[in-house]
């Protein structure tokens, strides 16, 4: 009689990894090729924060609100707090490393009675916090390109139509679509060069623009880390808290490394560790920026913020470095920021996928689905393309109304991170932690982040000055009040709404299960009856 030899069963049956044994456990089939390693998950979550190409964004909220001062020291201030955040959000991610993320926390360690409830908001809050922050970053980088121009003029007095600024963001969604609907291993091989500029731009900045700024624009000490300038029209201690938006714009998307849990190895310790050391290393590269910065940029501060080049950053980098000089590194900037908003896509996707995955969204069906040739979720990238490119109709609206886009990418962010931190706590659950944890710091380090963020949310609501028109109005709580208010809407919807289906996570680990959301590529018999296998091997 034969007898099978034990080293075929392997090749036969090839047992799950560590990583798709934890994701089995969480209710889902591995459906991604793991080929992010720790160091690309890591330089993926840096090159996300972009940390040269945001400051150059969001020098306008810290300069007129306490210039230098508020540059150097809002920073400092900030980032111990933002580490908060990023400290209790990789505690989650180490537990339960999904690409779902906050949702499926939130679901996992809520109450049975509120749940559905909550995970449904806290999954349309991520959502639209992904899809916003695609739009955010595409409209800075459309914005830095009319300044490239600007400074390329001989009067840098070149000014773009709302047509034109549309044409340019369009262009830039629509090749990011492109680019994000490759093959994993191409996406994570990228993260290498993104990594390399981004960091190379920072070094750049800290080193090399103090040493070619003219005398005349070189501020002493005194001035550099002690000139509180309040042109904003608030109180002096108000301006300087408005200030700390910069900072907190610039190191957000903490759950960006979350969300490619399912493409990464050793995803466990890989993506808490990415969450803390992109924060940690933005924060000190950061500081070192708005140094040189406020060193650098002269004591006219008031010609820096309303520069004809329309960007603050950019008058610096003309001022220190002339203009062939200035214009080749902004476009070195420019292409640090394409890079940060083709992750922002890629990010926004991956959460798009894992909560049609979970039914949440209209055309799930159609979004829960693998394309046969590049083995990723290329329907979901094109929806989230078309999701930033109705978005960016608002610019024909106003500045004010594209603006808040920015604002609640940042504040739709908040209420995700906050409920699934709360949850943790506030409610009898059976929390188990994973390879990065707190101990008995867990608990402070959650309250200082919910408070904090808690905090920072009323204050992205206040306008620029206190003396403001309908028109310059901040109408990020309007936007915010909105989208909440579609969200609970739909979910309470007569008969059609997710309170009558949605039930939070579904389990795909089925082959029957899934075969409902799948199309005819979806999955081979082969991976069937692997799938099967694994199963039992799971004991799921």
């Amino acid at each position: 009689m034969a007898t099978t030899r034990p080293s075929a069963i392997p090749k036969l049956h090839p047992q799950p990894n560590a990583d798709e044994t934890a994701l089995a456990k969480l209710g889902y089939k591995q459906e991604f090729h793991r080929e992010f390693t720790p160091l690309e998950v890591s330089g993926l979550a840096f090159s996300y924060i972009g940390v040269v190409p945001s400051i150059v964004s969001v020098l306008f909220y810290a300069i007129p609100n306490g210039g230098p001062f508020a540059m150097v020291w809002g920073w400092a201030i900030a980032c111990p707090f933002i580490m908060c955040i990023g400290l209790a959000m990789a505690e989650l991610a180490s537990s339960a490393p999904t690409s779902g993320g906050l949702y499926y926390w939130t679901h996992s360690l809520a109450s049975p009675r509120c749940r559905n409830f909550l995970s449904w908001i806290v999954g349309y809050s991520n959502t639209i916090e992904t899809i916003t922050g695609v739009a955010s970053v595409n409209w800075a980088c459309t914005i830095q390109i009319t300044a490239a121009i600007r400074i390329a003029s001989s009067d840098q007095a070149y000014t773009a139509s709302n047509a034109q600024l549309y044409g340019i963001y369009a262009a830039l969604v629509l090749s990011h679509a492109v680019l994000v609907s490759f093959g994993t291993k191409v996406l994570a091989r990228l993260q290498r060069l993104y990594t390399l500029m981004n960091a190379c731009l920072c070094l750049i900045i800290i080193i090399a623009l103090p040493i070619a700024t003219p005398p005349d624009y070189r501020n002493s000490a005194s001035f550099a880390l002690g000139d509180f300038t309040n042109s904003s029209g608030w109180p002096s201690g108000f301006a300087f808290i408005l200030s700390l938006m910069a900072p907190l714009y610039t190191i957000g998307g903490y759950d960006a490394s979350v969300h490619m849990s399912e493409e990464a190895s050793n995803a466990a310790s890989a993506i808490p560790w990415a969450i803390v050391s992109s924060i940690a290393i933005s924060a000190v590269l950061g500081w070192g920026i708005n140094v040189s910065l406020a060193f650098c940029m002269g004591t006219d501060v008031g010609s820096v913020f309303n520069s004809p080049i329309g960007q603050p950053m950019a008058q610096i980098l003309f001022n220190s470095l002339g203009q062939k000089k200035a214009l080749i590194l902004w476009c070195l900037i420019i292409s640090a920021e394409y890079m940060v908003a083709s992750n922002c896509l890629l990010v926004g996707s991956r959460q798009t996928f894992a909560f049609a995955r979970d039914g949440a969204l209209p055309f799930s069906r159609y979004l829960y689905r693998i394309n046969r040739y590049t083995e990723t979720p290329v329907n979901t990238v094109w929806f989230d393309a078309v999701c930033v490119l109705a978005i960016g109709l608002l610019s024909f609206v106003s500045t004010q109304a594209i603006n808040a886009v920015f604002s609640i990418a940042v504040t739709a962010s908040y209420i995700a991170f906050i409920t699934p931190i709360t949850t943790r706590f506030a409610f009898k659950n059976n929390f188990k932690p994973g390879p990065f944890y707190l101990g008995r710091l867990s608990f402070p380090v959650a309250v200082i982040a919910v408070v904090w963020m808690v905090f920072m949310i009323t204050v992205f609501f206040f306008p620029a000055t206190p003396q403001t028109t309908t028109q310059e109005m901040n109408y990020t709580v309007v936007v915010l009040g909105g989208f909440l208010f579609l969200a609970i809407s739909w979910y309470y919807c007569p008969v059609y709404g997710g309170v009558h289906w949605f039930n939070g996570p579904i389990s795909n680990f089925s082959p029957a299960m899934g075969s409902e959301n799948r199309s005819e590529d979806w999955m081979s018999e082969k991976e069937q009856r692997d799938a099967d296998i694994f199963v039992s091997a799971v004991d799921v």
